[in-house]
């Protein structure tokens, strides 16, 4: 049977997909791009905030058309579902399979019983065996190494660390949905890392919700640091990244870690969410203005050529203008670079969404435009910055006019950040190797 899969919100879903689709291999089922061709669809959803929420519903809505035709078997998983399990079989019926992400540890079992079913009840005769007699593969356990499929190409891959948070912001579900943060062994960890590597792969991502916190729970103290030097130790791994790391969490052995390893991107992406006191207490922020100043500080003055990201939202309850001024101010003087903006999002269940004085989404969007506009300037000074200076790069594809290579300094995320595009000379094909080059233009 052909399987076809869409994967939905981050990065973290992203690799329950692959390991999901490492499954149905094993199991030697054919996995196809193409919806209309396959007869299993999987959905992978995210639950996170409202516009998550749309776009996951529409996309089963979508893809239930396909049951009228070669699908017959509609599977969707993920945050969505854990969520909003009863609804959601209530609401789409025409889905013939929910499974909520802590049932991934019965996730195969739960497939083989929906197609065993099936099968019965359309022929009490005649029993498909090749479904049947497959042997039982590991289940999709959230903290265990898995066969992954990497669907992110040749170069890259994401490393979970970690599942789950425990930093309780008042205005974020995902303690509710996936947990509490929880640690996966180092070994395991080093493991999938030399795995990768023996794949092709060039640059690990390390991500959890917060990879600050690894090693807090089953080694009694923050392991990060250690973990990226055990990684760096893999001859074949060139560059390695960590993504979302709380600024409570950046100690200066971390700094010093990032400073001295030539392998590790000197990157760091601090969702600090907003800088006015008052806010960040409603929010159930660990830091203070001062505290998130001070570590920039410490950062900049220890590793000059950082790449600085941060997160921000706008409108939560009860932000004043005085308080977006605030954060525009900061926004200025600090200049990221590379910023990202959110409105706030109203989500059942979280403790902001009892607050009263919530912001009404006009202001809410006039306040993010500013944000936006102001960060789309600096990102401009920036990028001068970088005029006539030389890069080493990552090539990793081509334009479809064939003009240009396209490439990633080590300081951009992918699908993320920028884009550095080399003129191909058509001397040599140079695509999935390092190369350098000379910034002359940008835009």
């Amino acid at each position: 049977m052909k399987v076809g899969f869409i994967s939905l919100g981050c990065s973290k879903n992203l690799i329950d997909t692959e390991a999901t689709i490492g499954l149905f291999k094993k199991h030697k089922y054919e996995i196809t791009n193409q919806e209309e061709n396959a007869e299993i669809l999987i959905i992978n959803t995210c639950g996170f905030i409202e516009t998550a929420k749309e776009e996951a519903i529409n996309t089963i809505l979508e893809m239930a058309e396909y049951k009228k035709k070669n699908c017959k078997y509609l599977i969707v998983m993920g945050c969505l579902v854990q969520r909003y399990y009863e609804e959601l079989i209530k609401a789409i019926p025409e889905v013939d399979l929910f499974i909520k992400i802590d049932e991934y540890d019965k996730l195969w079992e739960k497939i083989e019983n929906l197609i065993k079913r099936n099968i019965v009840v359309k022929s009490k005769t005649t029993i498909n065996k090749k479904i049947l007699d497959i042997p039982k593969m590991p289940m999709l356990k959230q903290n265990e190494f898995l066969e992954r499929t990497v669907t992110t190409g040749q170069n890259y891959a994401y490393l979970k660390i970690g599942e789950g948070c425990s930093n309780r912001c008042t205005y974020c579900a995902i303690p509710y949905i996936r947990g509490p943060f929880v640690s996966r062994k180092k070994e395991d960890i080093i493991q999938e890392a030399r795995e990768l590597a023996k794949k092709g792969i060039k640059e690990i991502i390390v991500i959890a919700q917060d990879t600050t916190k690894y090693g807090i729970d089953i080694y009694g103290e923050e392991k990060l640091p250690e973990l990226l030097e055990e990684i760096s130790k893999i001859e074949e791994i060139k560059w390695i990244r960590f993504l979302y790391s709380y600024p409570e969490g950046i100690t200066d052995k971390l700094i010093d870690t990032v400073a001295t390893n030539p392998k590790i991107a000197k990157y760091f992406d601090i969702p600090i969410q907003h800088i006015s006191d008052t806010v960040l207490r409603k929010m159930n922020r660990r830091t203070s203005k001062e505290q998130i100043k001070g570590l920039i500080e410490k950062i900049r003055k220890n590793i000059p050529d950082v790449t600085l990201r941060t997160s921000l939202i706008v409108g939560f309850p009860g932000e004043t203008k005085e308080e977006f001024e605030e954060l525009l101010k900061f926004v200025e003087e600090t200049k990221f670079d590379k910023l990202g903006a959110f409105m706030y999002s109203k989500e059942e269940g979280t403790p902001a969404s009892k607050l009263s004085e919530q912001i009404h989404g006009n202001t809410k969007k006039s306040r993010y435009n500013k944000v936006m506009e102001l960060q789309q300037r600096i990102s401009k000074e920036k990028l001068m910055e970088k005029l006539n200076k030389k890069y080493e790069v990552l090539v990793e594809n081509i334009s479809f006019d064939g003009k240009y290579y396209i490439a990633r300094t080590m300081q951009d995320v992918p699908e993320i950040d920028g884009l550095v595009y080399i003129k191909n000379n058509k001397k040599e094909k140079i695509i999935n190797k390092f190369v350098k080059c000379q910034i002359t233009r940008n835009k």
